[in-house]
């Protein structure tokens, strides 16, 4: 297969991957030329390689470590960087100067800019607040907010003084909200008076005060103007506007409180679609460590990026977002519907803004491309350099759309990890090509395998996603889980000692990854395990189709695969549309990909984040109970799956 991009030796050479390179090459007295080198010597040797990480990115820390890895014959129990001591916004705030630090942009609004010297300022006026309000070390902080400014000030407040942020966006609902912060018992609550997405206001004081009433931890709830100047927070128990709250003091040094490398830092959530959500706690410095590596040497992030990523405040790819301050590049900020006022509003602001990178979904990718977006036709993207895709596989199709419509000169990365590891298991990496289908590589320093049935790696085939040797940003407990119950029966249960992540993959011989869905919704009739992302694939290439989901059901004594599709408006899914479906997805995989029904549906169930929720949809349909319905964006979506007369026989 010929790569649909290849980088230029200028880029290569100016790289940071290539000065890292010759950084390890110096100091281990070696001879790694190229990536594949440096990823088998990551693995082989990661002590040294997460020390040379902790040099490169130019960790601040009070006190050195006095030793990288204690490498426990159990995974779970391995501890890094032991005896240093760091913080995590000191790291985050290196930089105080005149550079852009954030520019936000909110749905129908202006753009708004801060500079480094301005967040340092912010961020200690408002942490002297946090610390007259009684928070301090281990305490827990949380924010139901929108994606603005003011999140990432409370966020490092927080964390400067050693106390633990955790946040959801504001379009959970109230039990969605308690599912969560109730688990954790948040002393302080940031929040919002509203937000806007796709046209409207919508307003959240409400919610606030039901959330408030059942979460009797809550001393005090801070109030962001964000659709009103002045809004009325009367009703709001323990309410006070964040203008009133941060301290009016100038010149405020901000007190960095020290903590140990596996100090707990944020507090995220499973999808919690077939029960409570997880609560995985990460650590200080393996979050600081891991991100510092993917934006300097996956992402080539430098001072003169401009980074941005399309997520709300209750997915991790905001908390990695976020840490690009760490390098000094300016964050972009976006809150609301990507489509308004229409399909091109993210280009618009990444022209405004001269963005260089640009995250997002494989759903959105998917979507501008249906809704006919050129963007190289339309917006003037000179430096836009590398564009990034997550949250489900991305498919092929949308692979040759990138290099087509968007940019002939981009790093087209797909990248895929996780909120377990606030990171990724594969990425991009800026002097490799990019592959059709591809993920371009394996992230440095993590030991990722397929394996098969019988725990055996395989290459340039199906099998689990796995991590065959402890990483510095596994989390570092569950909460509430003191006997490490939970934590080992999520990710260890499955492969003894070996993180089972639940993806099915493949490892190509280019070194790349293949993603084709969870392996607990993996398809497997008569035997054959299929992923679904392989259907996907095929069916949301047709115009006529707007969007579907695929599930198996159990039915005599085997497994038949049922396909649900959304069509376009104004088509009709008729016998002629449903056997091109099916010819399509005969000879672009095998007859045994072939769903046995296809019927049409109104909408797609997805969780707030966005992504399909397949294990939700099969309940339904098998009788099952989906317990935690207030995950998804659109819980009333999966009454259309029950009792469907055409599955009865």
């Amino acid at each position: 297969m010929n790569p649909l991009w290849t980088p230029s030796q200028e880029r290569v050479e100016n790289s940071n991957i290539m000065r890292f390179i010759q950084a390890v090459n110096k100091s281990y007295t070696l001879g790694i030329t190229n990536y594949h080198e440096l990823y088998q010597w990551s693995i082989d040797n990661r002590a040294d390689f997460w020390e040379s990480v902790w040099k490169f990115g130019g960790v601040i820390c009070s006190k050195n470590y006095d030793r990288v890895l204690d490498d426990k014959p159990e995974i779970l129990g391995s501890k890094w960087f032991i005896g240093s001591r760091l913080n995590f916004a000191e790291n985050l705030l290196r930089f105080r100067d005149e550079r852009t630090a954030i520019v936000f942009k909110g749905e129908g609004l202006e753009a708004t800019r801060i500079t480094y010297a301005e967040l340092y300022d912010q961020v200690a006026r408002l942490a002297l607040s946090l610390r007259n309000a009684g928070v301090s070390n281990g305490d827990r902080v949380a924010g139901y907010v929108p994606n603005i400014t003011e999140t990432i000030i409370a966020m490092l407040a927080t964390t400067s003084i050693g106390a633990i942020w955790s946040s959801c966006s504001p379009d959970f609902g109230v039990k969605g909200v308690m599912d969560r912060f109730g688990q954790i018992a948040p002393k302080v609550l940031f929040t919002a008076n509203g937000y806007f997405y796709n046209g409207k206001s919508h307003d959240s004081l409400s919610k606030i005060s039901d959330v408030v009433k059942q979460a009797p931890s809550i001393e005090k709830v801070v109030i962001i103007p964000y659709t009103e100047k002045a809004p009325d927070i009367s009703s709001v128990p323990n309410g006070i506007l964040y203008g009133d709250f941060i301290s009016q003091q100038s010149g405020i040094e901000l007190e960095f409180e020290q903590t140990s490398f596996d100090h707990p830092l944020y507090i995220m959530y499973s999808s919690g679609t077939t029960g409570l959500p997880k609560c995985m706690v990460h650590g200080v410095g393996g979050t600081l460590l891991q991100h510092l590596k993917e934006h300097l040497l996956h992402c080539d992030l430098k001072r003169d990026d401009k980074i941005y990523y399309f997520t709300t405040c209750g997915w991790m790819m905001w908390n990695w977002l976020v840490s690009a301050l760490s390098v000094g590049a300016t964050v972009l900020l976006y809150d609301g519907s990507p489509f308004y006022p229409d399909a091109g509003a993210i280009f618009k602001f990444a022209e405004e803004e001269d963005m260089t990178i640009f995250g997002t979904s494989a759903r959105y990718i998917a979507g501008i491309e249906k809704a006919g977006l050129k963007p190289r036709e339309q917006f003037n993207l000179p430096n836009l350099r590398m564009m990034c895709s997550t949250g489900s596989p991305l498919s092929e199709d949308s692979f040759r759309y990138v290099y087509r419509d968007v940019k002939s000169d981009i790093q087209l990365a797909s990248i895929s990890g996780g909120t377990d590891i606030v990171s990724c298991f594969a990425l991009g990496c800026p002097i490799l090509p990019v592959y059709e289908g591809e993920l371009q590589c394996r992230g440095l320093g993590m030991r990722v395998l397929a394996f098969d049935g019988y725990g055996k790696s395989v290459t340039n085939q199906q099998g689990e996603l796995v991590c065959a040797a402890s990483f510095p940003c596994m989390p570092i407990y569950f909460w509430n889980d003191p006997d490490n119950a939970k934590y080992r029966a999520a990710y260890f249960s499955v492969f003894p000692n070996v993180w089972h992540h639940g993806d099915y993959v493949e490892v190509t011989f280019h070194g790349g990854v293949k993603i084709y869905g969870r392996s607990d919704a993996t398809l497997n009739p008569s035997g054959v395990r299929i992923g679904t992302a392989e259907i996907y694939r095929q069916v949301e290439s047709l115009e006529e189709i707007s969007d579907s989901i695929v599930v198996g059901q159990d039915w005599d004594n085997d497994v038949r695969v049922l396909l649900f599709v959304k069509t376009a408006p104004g088509v009709l899914l008729d016998d002629t549309l449903k056997n091109r479906i099916k010819k399509t997805i005969r000879d672009n995989t095998t007859p045994r990909h072939v769903p046995a029904f296809i019927l049409p549906i109104e909408d797609i169930p997805v969780t707030l984040n966005g992504k399909k929720v397949e294990l939700a949809v099969r309940n339904v349909i098998e009788g099952k109970p989906v317990t935690n319905k207030d995950a998804l964006a659109n819980p009333d979506s999966l009454d259309q799956f029950a009792n469907l007369q055409e599955l009865k026989s």
